[in-house]
């Protein structure tokens, strides 16, 4: 591949002003904990704007009411209860499902493209700047309630459009993150870090469902200003890389040494941090002959299938199904799906330590896949008997779905997009980080879809035959991985037994 010289540092405006404000830069410690701390609420705020869709869907949707129950409520929940076309029709779940479709499918192939992009400009204009136009398209979607709106042109239209812009979020943060810190306990670290999908999904809820009395427009609007000011914070503050601030790359012993000792007053690129010139990023073909890729490609298919049937449609599942012979209201169902993320975020965390101790990726996320089906099939069956069985069995299940797929949209695509096969090209990361979850977004489009269509040809029982096979299916696919990684852990156990296994061990 023909070299290109590298690019000048890009210092933020924010960060160029604190240096000239303190006379010097900062310790290292600094500017990678600022990039964790924006990393982790950019990622929970694009999560965030994701979740109104599954909360308003009852409210467009509408409720059927008799006579009598109408005779008992207010105006306002007759109107409510009326739903807003073109979604309160009898195919409303159908095209409901569509609009989750436009988002989803232009989330899926926008990925591809904003991977190849990621690798070739600047990583924070080019996520502060999707990160203002998703809030836009955001707000936009809500603003069919405003402008009373009611052609199904225009919500899908504004999807599109929101899926395309939120394509930018997940192969830049990953990418950022990989550049700050090294491999060393990365399944931890990107597991807790990864705990921002939860939160994002945990906050979208509840703002969205609170939002609900004042109009179901305002929850879009007031997520989609709140990620539009973050994507300004993050033009403003962001540091990608250590090598823009004047630092050695992670992991290095420059960087260890300098964690904690401010910088001088000089902003001359640090010997190690980059060379003068590196490889050319890598094609998409090259990235998926990288070995794994296209197993956790195909594995994360199916997980995120499963993950986004429950981001999209949990809500209007428990408003649907009565628990303890009660139906619950929009909101009170918002409120409850958001213990699901609970349960994710521990599932996320325990699957990356997991993965850091045994250095077993496939063989973690096989696991979790195999018991999510009977915890699924549990949740469906008796979930509905009491409040407790209901909260114990989501919680359940988010743990079990959210392990495998946080483990492979982190730390496993940091570490492919690394791979020894690279020699050491680091422009590769942010495209294979996009065909990880690229082929993880086209499952994701593809669950709600489905879910819309099964729903309302007949019911929920379907819904979940469907989660059921696709556990079944993401654990299938890392068989072949995790026989190789059964015998790289017996033949580490053999040199174990031996002083010169011991001796070569501590070596490693």
């Amino acid at each position: 591949m023909r070299p290109r010289t590298r690019a000048a540092p890009s210092i933020p405006p924010g960060i160029d002003a604190l240096h000239q404000c303190y006379g010097r830069r900062f310790s290292h410690t600094f500017y990678k904990n600022m990039a964790l701390v924006l990393t982790f609420f950019t990622y929970a705020l694009f999560h965030a704007t994701r979740k109104p869709p599954s909360v308003v869907k009852s409210v467009l949707k509408g409720d059927k009411i008799t006579a009598a129950n109408k005779a008992l409520l207010s105006d306002a929940e007759v109107a409510s209860s009326l739903g807003w076309a073109p979604f309160n029709g009898p195919n409303g779940s159908s095209l409901l499902g569509q609009v989750d479709l436009s988002f989803l499918a232009a989330y899926a192939l926008g990925m591809f493209v904003a991977g190849h992009i990621g690798d070739r400009t600047d990583l924070r204009l080019f996520l502060s700047g999707g990160m203002v136009l998703s809030g836009l398209l955001t707000t936009l979607f809500g603003m069919g309630y405003f402008w009373d709106i009611h052609e199904m042109s225009y919500f899908a239209t504004v999807m599109v459009f929101a899926g395309a812009f939120q394509s930018t979020g997940w192969p830049s943060v990953v990418s950022i993150m990989a550049n700050w810190y090294g491999k060393g306990k990365r399944g931890l670290v990107m597991g807790i870090w990864n705990a921002h999908t939860s939160v994002g999904n945990i906050a979208g809820t509840v703002v969205a469902a609170a939002c609900l009395q004042y109009g179901w427009g305002y929850s879009f609007a007031v997520p989609g200003v709140a990620i539009s000011v973050l994507g300004v914070l993050v033009y403003l503050l962001l540091v990608v890389s250590p090598a823009d601030v004047g630092l050695a790359a992670a992991g290095s012993y420059e960087a260890v040494k300098s964690t904690d000792e401010p910088q001088p007053d000089d902003f001359e690129e640090h010997p190690k941090a980059g060379a003068a010139a590196e490889s050319e990023s890598v094609t998409l073909w090259e990235a998926w002959a990288i070995p794994g890729v296209a197993s956790f490609a195909l594995c994360l298919f199916f997980s995120k299938l499963i993950a986004y049937t429950f981001l999209y449609w949990l809500p209007f599942y428990i408003k649907s199904t009565p628990i303890q012979g009660r139906m619950l209201s929009a909101k009170q169902a918002g409120d409850l799906s958001t213990l699901f993320d609970v349960g994710g975020v521990a599932g996320g965390i325990l699957a990356g330590h997991l993965s850091d101790k045994t250095g077993a990726s496939a063989l973690v996320a096989t696991g979790f896949t195999a018991v999510c089906v009977p915890a699924l099939w549990l949740y469906r069956a008796y979930g509905h008997l009491s409040l407790a069985a209901n909260v114990g069995l989501m919680m359940a299940c988010g743990f079990l779905v959210n392990g495998p797929y946080a483990l492979i949209t982190t730390a496993v695509s940091a570490d492919l997009g690394t791979h020894e096969s690279l020699n050491g090209n680091a422009k590769a990361l942010a495209t294979v980080t996009a065909i990880i979850d690229g082929m993880g977004s086209i499952g994701a489009a593809i669950g709600p879809l489905l879910t819309g269509i099964i729903a309302e040809a007949g019911g929920f029982d379907g819904v979940f035959m469907m989660l059921y096979l696709s556990a079944i299916a993401a654990g299938a696919l890392l068989i072949r991985l995790c026989a190789k990684e059964l015998q790289v852990l017996r033949g580490l156990k053999g040199h174990m037994r031996t002083p010169s296994g011991v001796q070569l061990a501590s070596k490693a």
